[in-house]
């Protein structure tokens, strides 16, 4: 049994002042891995007072000096290549597919960051006026278990970018995912205080991040309810925040589309990371003349989904995180069954054979509407709820009637009606006939899915204050 009792402020492993230990669970078992000691108030504020110290200099940094800190991150994070997998399938229960392809987009956020340091003017012209872009201070990072090191390689490379210092709130439920990049980013040999990392519960080490006035903005990706909080509390000291919230994200398959193409990508992007993905498409929308086909294929696609244990490379859906995740996703399927809603497959339960584990079985709704529970709230676990239309303009009208927004899915044979749809979608990334992540490209939520973008451009500018210099002539 592992024991992790360090945490990382100002350039070194130090034992965290706090006192109480959480357990780290297997998801695939539910036996103890080890255990995390947490940090503390007190904990926070050293890291806090850390990266203030560090923003005097490092706010200052070029460009070039700025690419280099982010090239020695990318080399330490290459080296441990198979320990970011390894420890995501075993920690978390993401499956080894979902768990490479989070590794590499975990490389591409240091190659977009240098990206934008190449190509990004801090100091511009607007009107008669110099606008210089300045770092905008430290910065309070919070973050999920559902992608916990992806989550800090992107906001982290970002930060770095902008010249800002961070401190970062990982899930105390990531504990050893942390401990290693931790490592990576001590042998990465950057300047004392840019990164700090406090493991805790975030009503004490997430708290103090929202309310201490030494931090200057914070970004943080987790539930809407969570991100309500740290949004109230973050007011008081006029924080800026960056919040990535829930979904509930609408897939229109459009009835000229080619059923046996749009359908598997449905269900992919609806069992991604196991359904414990923000931008699953989790309400699939589609004709009402084609129920019967979408049934039928939908049916079939799911016999080769294999749900299983994560390391094997062709289970496709693993277990969910917690009991607690395990029994908030069975509670919404018996709501369903209460509901009216009518199970094609899946339902209540454990799979055969996987009765250790917090394992789920795919589950897909049918007649069912936009107003049942199963349809309006963010399940995260791999639940899909199929709700038919008449027309177009209908589509858009049940994607669009929703209280989130961040991502949505459309497909059809005819790429301009495809745009024309995905246009009035309100959402902050429409995917059209595919499943794609643009690095470059922002990232965030309509209404109740967020505040701000991340990535590219406008994600950068998130970390930055303009400051215009004005000379009267």
């Amino acid at each position: 049994m592992k024991t992790i009792d360090k945490i990382y402020i100002n350039g070194e492993f130090v034992t965290p002042q706090g006192t109480e230990y959480f357990n780290l669970i297997s998801p695939t078992t539910n036996e103890i891995l080890g255990k995390v000691l947490l940090g503390n108030i007190k904990d926070t504020q050293n890291a806090i007072e850390a990266a203030k110290n560090a923003f005097k200099t490092f706010s200052k940094t070029s460009a070039s000096e700025r690419i280099q800190y982010l090239k020695n991150i990318k080399t330490a994070v290459e080296k441990r290549k198979t320990d970011f997998i390894d420890i995501m399938v075993e920690e978390y229960g993401g499956t080894f597919q979902f768990a490479s392809v989070s590794y590499e987009y975990m490389l591409k956020s240091f190659d977009s960051a240098i990206s934008l340091l190449k190509s990004y003017e801090f100091t511009k012209l607007m009107g008669e006026s110099e606008v210089q872009m300045t770092p905008i201070g430290v910065v309070g990072i919070i973050i999920p278990w559902n992608s916990s090191n992806g989550f800090i390689c992107s906001k982290l490379s970002t930060a770095i970018a902008a010249g800002c210092t961070t401190v970062i709130k990982p899930s105390e439920m990531s504990a050893q995912q942390t401990q290693l990049i931790m490592e990576c980013l001590h042998d990465a040999k950057l300047p004392k205080g840019i990164v700090n990392i406090v493991n805790g519960l975030g009503e004490i080490v997430g708290a103090e991040i929202s309310r201490n006035p030494d931090i200057s903005k914070i970004s943080f990706t987790g539930s809407t309810n969570v991100g309500k909080i740290i949004a109230k509390e973050a007011v008081n000291t006029m924080k800026r925040v960056t919040l990535e919230l829930g979904g509930k994200s609408p897939n229109i398959i459009l009835d000229d589309a080619d059923f046996s193409k749009a359908i598997p990508l449905a269900l992919s992007a609806a069992f991604m990371n196991s359904g414990q993905a923000c931008i699953a498409g989790t309400r699939l929308l589609v004709p009402e003349n084609k129920l019967e086909e979408t049934k039928l294929i939908l049916k079939n696609v799911l016999e080769n989904i294999i749900v299983g244990d994560p390391k094997n490379s062709s289970t496709a859906v693993g277990p969910m995180v917690s009991t607690k995740q395990y029994q908030r996703v069975q509670d919404y399927i018996q709501a369903g069954i209460n509901e009216g809603a009518e199970i094609l497959a899946g339902g209540l339960g454990k799979p055969e054979g996987l009765e250790k584990g917090n394992f789920v079985k795919p589950t897909i709704f049918v007649n069912a509407n936009n107003q049942m529970r199963i349809a309006k709230e963010e399940i995260f676990g791999p639940v899909l709820t199929v709700i038919t239309y008449k027309t177009e303009e209908e589509a858009i009208e049940i994607a669009n009637d929703t209280t989130y927004g961040l991502q949505a899915y459309v497909s059809s044979s005819d790429e301009k009606r495809a745009h024309r749809v995905a246009s009035q979608i309100n959402a902050g990334r429409v995917q059209i006939n595919g499943i794609g992540h643009d690095p470059m490209a922002p990232f965030g939520g309509f209404k109740q899915s967020g505040i701000g973008r991340e990535f590219g451009t406008i994600g950068l500018e998130a970390y930055l204050e303009p400051k215009a210099l004005i000379q009267p002539k």
